[in-house]
C-alpha cells in the first residue's frame, strides 16, 4: 500500500494499493479515531451494484452503522437538486456533527458527496473512495467539491478537505477503456505541468488497463496535486496551474451536452491550448509533439467537432473569468505552464490558432 499525506487546512492521507476496500472500515477507523459512529454511503446507481455491499460489510466490522444514498449516473445528476435530496437523506436519517459520509464513486459522487458534508450541519467528516481512475488523480484530492448550475459546471461548491482517500486499484477492473482515458487526460495534464519524466515513462508504459500502469500514473499524479495543493489551498495561485486544457476542456464538455466526458474534453483541450501557445510564439519549445505523442499512445480520439466560436461563447461563462479577463494555462516548456490572463475579445483568436 503506498501512502501520500497531504498537508493542508485538514491533514490527511491518500492510501493507494490493491484489495484496500475489503478493509476500508478499519483504515476509516483509524483516520477518524473515537468519531463517526454513523456513515452515509453515496453513491451512483451503478457503483452501488458493484461495490455498496463491500463497503458496508467492512464498515459494519468495525463497528460502524451505515446508511445509503444513490441517485442516478451521469452528469445531470451533479445538481443542487441532488445535493437537496442528500441533505434532506442526512437529516432523515439523524446523522449529528460526529458523523460522517463516504463517497464512493466517480468525480461526480465525490464533488456532490463533498458539497455536502461541506454544508451539512456547517460541515462534517467525508471519505472519498473513488472507483474510477479519473476520481482517484484528480477530484478525490484536494477539497474542491461542488456541483453544476445552468449556467456552466461547478459553478456552486465549497473547498471541504477529505478526512481520507481509499484508491482501490482493483477497482479499475470494472472500467470501460474510455473511462481509464478519462483519468489519464489527468495524469498527462499533471506532467505537462510537473514532471516532464512522465511523457518518457509513458512511450515504455505497458497498457493503460495494466495495474502498474495505473499505480504509477495516479502516484504521479496525486503527488504533483499534493504539491500544488499544499502551496494554494485556495485556488488564488499556483494551483490554478491544475485547469490546463480545462477552460477550453469544460467549453467541449458543455457544447456536447456532457456526451463528450471530462477526461477526453480535457485532452482534445491541452492539444488546443498547446497548439494555440506555440503558434502564438508564447511557448518556448514545442510542448505539443510530445503532448500529441502521449495521448496518441493511448489512442485518444482528438478531433474537436465544435467550432472556435461556439467554443468561445461556452467557454466565456468559465469560472475562471474574472470580468472581461480570462486566465489560461499555457505550456511555456514541458513540465513546466504558467498562468496567462487575456481579454476574453482575445479568446475566439486563441482558440481559432490552436484549432488550425
Amino acid at each position: 500500500m503506498d501512502t501520500i499525506q497531504i498537508t493542508a487546512s485538514k491533514t490527511y492521507q491518500v492510501l493507494t494499493g490493491q484489495g484496500l476496500l475489503c478493509q476500508a472500515g478499519k483504515l476509516i477507523s483509524a483516520a477518524l479515531p473515537g468519531k463517526a459512529r454513523k456513515l452515509c454511503i453515496v453513491a451512483d446507481d451503478t457503483v452501488d451494484r458493484l461495490y455498496s455491499k463491500a463497503l458496508a460489510e467492512s464498515l459494519l466490522k468495525a463497528g460502524y452503522e451505515t446508511v445509503k444514498f444513490t441517485f442516478p449516473p451521469g452528469e445531470a445528476s451533479k445538481s443542487l437538486d441532488t445535493v437537496s435530496h442528500l441533505l434532506e437523506f442526512l437529516a432523515e436519517s439523524q446523522l449529528t456533527r460526529s458523523d460522517g459520509i463516504v463517497a464512493l464513486g466517480g468525480g461526480i459522487t465525490g464533488d456532490l458527496a463533498g458539497f455536502a458534508a461541506a454544508v451539512y450541519l456547517r460541515g462534517i467528516d467525508f471519505v472519498q473512495v473513488p472507483t474510477t481512475l479519473l476520481a482517484a488523480v484528480d477530484s478525490s484530492v484536494g477539497g474542491k467539491t461542488g456541483v453544476n448550475l445552468t449556467s456552466g459546471k461547478n459553478l456552486a461548491g465549497a473547498f471541504w478537505q477529505p478526512s481520507l482517500v481509499l484508491f482501490d486499484i482493483d477497482t479499475m477492473k470494472t472500467l470501460s477503456y474510455d473511462l481509464l482515458l478519462d483519468g489519464a487526460a489527468e495524469a498527462i495534464k499533471a506532467g505537462a505541468i510537473a514532471d516532464k519524466e512522465l511523457f518518457a515513462y509513458i512511450q515504455q508504459a505497458p497498457r493503460l488497463d495494466a495495474p502498474e500502469t495505473i499505480r504509477h500514473l495516479s502516484q504521479r499524479a496525486i503527488e504533483i496535486k499534493r504539491q500544488v495543493v499544499e502551496a494554494d489551498e485556495r485556488d488564488t495561485g499556483v494551483r490554478q496551474l491544475l485547469n490546463f486544457g480545462h477552460t477550453i476542456g469544460h467549453a467541449i464538455e458543455r457544447c456536447s451536452d456532457f456526451s463528450i466526458s471530462h477526461g477526453h474534453a480535457v485532452a482534445i483541450g491541452m492539444v488546443i491550448c498547446s497548439r494555440a501557445s506555440l503558434a502564438l510564439e508564447w511557448s518556448k519549445e514545442d510542448c505539443l509533439r510530445p503532448i500529441l505523442s502521449s495521448l496518441k499512445k493511448f489512442s485518444f480520439p482528438l478531433e474537436c467537432p465544435y467550432t472556435a466560436q461556439e467554443l468561445t461563447a461556452a467557454a466565456l461563462n468559465d469560472k475562471k473569468r474574472m470580468g472581461d479577463k480570462i486566465t489560461l494555462v499555457v505550456p511555456l516548456t514541458l513540465g513546466n505552464c504558467t498562468l496567462k490572463t487575456i481579454p476574453v475579445t482575445q479568446l475566439e483568436e486563441f482558440i481559432k490558432a490552436g484549432l488550425s
